[in-house]
C-alpha cells in the first residue's frame, strides 16, 4: 500500500446502461474506480471511449466521480453501451454493443508506468472479450508489483466469455470476487464440489488465492481468507435496481483490505455499501461521507 492514497486501477470496460427511462453511466470496472475514487482512493481507470457525446459524457461522468482518467484513450470505435432489462425485483438483463472503443485497448509506456505503481487492480471477463483488450489486460495485470492486489471480479456475461479466459484469469489473480450465479459455473469448470465454502477453499487453494468473496444478493456474502471466514447475512435494504451493487462491494473490500481491516469488518462494511447502493437508481450514486474509510 502506498505511504498516501493506495492507488486503484478499474481495468476494462467503460460503457452506458441503457435503462428503458434513458442512459446512466457504468461498466463493471468503471464503477469500480468510481465507488474506490468516493471511498478515498487515488482511483484510475484504463480503458478506453469513442470520439463520440457518449465518449465525453463518460469522461466528464468520471471526472465528477474523482476518477482519474489520463490512462482512458480516445479511439474512433463508438463508446460502449448495453441495453439493460429490469425484472420485478429489479434484477437485470444485459444486451450489449459489439465491437466498441474498449475492445480496442492499446498497451503503451504511460500504462507500464501505472502498473508498476498500483496497489490494487479490478479486472473481468467481460474487457477480455476481444483479443486486443485481452492481450494488454493481462499485460497489466502481469506489470503490477508483487504486493498488488489483483482482483478478478468474475462478471460473467453470457456470450463474453470463454472457459480458458476463466481459468487464466484465475492463473493472474490472487483475490477472487464472484456471485451465487457464478460460482456453480466456476465450481464445474474447475471440477470443485461441496457446499459454496469448501469450493471456495478449493479455488483458493488451486489458485493460491489470498481471499475470495461470494456475494449472494439479498442473503448477504461469505468471504474466506486462509482460516478465515466471514458470513455475512446481508443488510436489509429497499431495493430500486441492482446495477453496479457488486461492484460497490469489491471497491470496498479493496480499500477495506489495503487499510488492513479484520475480515468480519471488510464484510459488514463492503455489504453496507452494496445495499446502499441497490437502494439508488444507476450505478455509482454519490457515496455518504460515513462509507470513507478515515
Amino acid at each position: 500500500m502506498s505511504l498516501s492514497k493506495p492507488v486503484i486501477v478499474g481495468l476494462g470496460e467503460v460503457l452506458w446502461d441503457v435503462f428503458p427511462d434513458g442512459p446512466r453511466f457504468g461498466g463493471a470496472p468503471a464503477n469500480y474506480a468510481s465507488h474506490a475514487a468516493s471511498l478515498g482512493a487515488d482511483s484510475r481507470m484504463v480503458s478506453a471511449v469513442g470520439r463520440d457525446e457518449l465518449g465525453e459524457r463518460a469522461l466528464q461522468a468520471l471526472q465528477d466521480l474523482k476518477v482519474d482518467i489520463s490512462s482512458v484513450a480516445q479511439s474512433d470505435y463508438p463508446t460502449g453501451a448495453v441495453h439493460v432489462q429490469l425484472d420485478a425485483e429489479g434484477k437485470a438483463s444485459y444486451e450489449f454493443l459489439a465491437n466498441t472503443a474498449w475492445d480496442h485497448l492499446e498497451w503503451n509506456d504511460e500504462l507500464a508506468k501505472l502498473a508498476k505503481r498500483t496497489d490494487a487492480v479490478c479486472f473481468g471477463t467481460l474487457g477480455q472479450r476481444s483479443d486486443k483488450s485481452r492481450q494488454t489486460i493481462r499485460r497489466f495485470v502481469t506489470s503490477t508489483p508483487a504486493t498488488c492486489l489483483r482482483i478478478f471480479d468474475i462478471n460473467l456475461r453470457p456470450p463474453f466469455y470463454a472457459d480458458d479466459t476463466i481459468l487464466e484469469s484465475l492463473e493472474l489473480a490472487n483475490v477472487l470476487k464472484l456471485n451465487d450465479d457464478e460460482l456453480p459455473i466456476v465450481a464445474k469448470l474447475c471440477s470443485c464440489s461441496g457446499t459454496d465454502l469448501d469450493v471456495m477453499r478449493a479455488l483458493a487453494k488451486r489458485f493460491h488465492l489470498q481471499l475470495v468473496a461470494l456475494t449472494r444478493g439479498s442473503r448477504g456474502a461469505l468471504l474466506v481468507r486462509e482460516d478465515e471466514v466471514a458470513d455475512h447475512t446481508g443488510i436489509s435494504t429497499s431495493v430500486v435496481d441492482t446495477v453496479g451493487a457488486g461492484d460497490a462491494f469489491t471497491a470496498t473490500m479493496t480499500v477495506s483490505l489495503l487499510a488492513g481491516r479484520k475480515l468480519s469488518e471488510i464484510a459488514d462494511q463492503a455489504s453496507r455499501v452494496a445495499a446502499f447502493v441497490c437502494s439508488q437508481a444507476g450505478a455509482t450514486p454519490r457515496l455518504p461521507d460515513d462509507f470513507v474509510l478515515r
